[in-house]
């Protein structure tokens, strides 16, 4: 998985730059979290799959 990835941010109302915090292994699958380049708005994502951004 990359450290940078595109996508929509809403505090910023655009889809915007955003770098990987943080990374670990849950029974799940691999929790990555993201950090807003521009505001610091962060979310998780699991295995690509669970988005807690939305």
């Amino acid at each position: 998985m990359s450290l940078e990835m595109e996508h929509s941010c809403p505090e910023c109302g655009e889809a915007t730059e955003f770098y990987r915090a943080a990374s670990t292994t849950v029974h799940l699958g691999e929790k990555t979290k993201w950090r807003c380049t521009e505001c610091d708005y962060g979310f998780v994502l699991i295995n690509d799959e669970v988005d807690s951004s939305a």
